[in-house]
């Protein structure tokens, strides 16, 4: 049997084979890099937007300063109460006049019962003059050292109802709801399960948390595209905080035409909630008593402070008017005759 011999040449690469290996290994690095690289800015979009939603549930909450009789002078009661559905327990002030009407602050996003740009303390001083009990509290997740988490008026409204089942054992006059920015669209959530306990309500810079309301605010803070930011952080709020901004019913909020009489209070400068979204409400309400007040140049919860006297003088007389018979009229105008 002939034997072969390979030559030393024979097992030598091609000079093709040279130079390709090289070429491919070069191809493959820089796939590699790039999709390490795409990788990593995925990481780091994901990233980003879930931490957006982790905070948007946990905002930063200042100590309490005061109390109504170091601030005004006000004698006052340290309450605790449970909220409506028993999940949570409230801390509050709970500060009684001459009278069985009541007025439940409810405060806004980021604040807690003493609202000082507002400022409470100062309104609470002027509902005690007219003989008005006043109850100021901390929505859940507020409180300090709890895991409670900010949920767009689902669990603040239960906590809402809670203020108001307290005060119904104590009284059995008629109660009044005081909200601002998100406290306002929690009000409304709360008058949609139990409109029937609230005589009325005053809403000060109304703030629903929808997709529009969301993404308007988020761009305050950081310059994001609506698509992919807004349905991103939409995923992770839920994933990460257990409940969906889904389930808040801002639809039926500002369709309904509530049962009880309403003055709400906007800006035109309002870069967080758009008045425009106000007006609507207010145009499917039927209640003759209801009024619209749209302060041109004022911005979110600065309304006080842009025309104070007023807005003293009109909330209270639209507290005070209620007690008053209406005309069987609907109204048609969004402007207070008062103003």
């Amino acid at each position: 049997m002939p034997s072969t011999s390979l030559s030393p040449g024979s097992i030598q690469p091609t000079l093709d084979q040279v130079v390709t290996r090289p070429i491919v290994r070069k191809r493959r690095l820089i796939l590699t890099i790039l999709i390490s690289i795409l990788t990593l800015c995925m990481s780091l979009l994901l990233a980003f937007h879930a931490y957006i939603a982790w905070t948007l549930a946990r905002p930063h909450i200042d100590p309490l300063h005061s109390d109504p009789m170091r601030a005004v002078g006000l004698p006052y009661s340290s309450i605790t109460f449970p909220s409506l559905n028993g999940t949570s327990h409230l801390d509050g002030w709970f500060i009684p006049a001459q009278s069985n009407k009541t007025v439940i602050f409810s405060h806004g996003y980021g604040g807690n019962r003493e609202e000082l740009w507002v400022p409470l303390y100062n309104l609470a001083r002027e509902l005690h003059m007219q003989s008005y009990n006043v109850l100021m509290f901390d929505y859940g997740y507020v409180q300090p050292g709890n895991e409670r988490i900010m949920t767009g008026g689902i669990q603040e409204s239960q906590e809402l109802l809670g203020a108001i089942q307290y005060v119904k054992h104590l009284s059995d006059g008629p109660i009044y709801i005081w909200g601002f920015s998100m406290g306002a669209g929690t009000a409304l959530q709360a008058a949609l399960q139990q409109g029937s306990d609230i005589s009325g309500m005053i809403l000060d810079s109304t703030f629903m948390l929808n997709p529009d309301t969301l993404y308007h605010n988020m761009k305050q803070v950081v310059n994001v595209p609506k698509f992919p930011s807004l349905p991103l952080v939409r995923l992770f709020f839920p994933l990460l905080n257990g409940v969906s901004l889904r389930e808040v019913p801002y639809k039926k909020v500002t369709s309904t035409d509530y049962s009880m009489p309403i003055y709400f209070i906007h800006g035109t400068e309002d870069s967080k909630a758009p008045y425009e979204m106000v007006e609507d409400i207010f145009k499917v309400q039927h209640d003759a008593q209801s009024k619209l007040w749209i302060i041109p140049k004022a911005q979110h919860e600065l309304l006080y402070r842009a025309e104070p006297k007023k807005y003293v003088s009109t909330t209270l007389s639209f507290l005070n008017g209620l007690s008053t018979p209406a005309p069987a009229a609907v109204h048609s105008s969004g402007i207070p005759s008062s103003l």
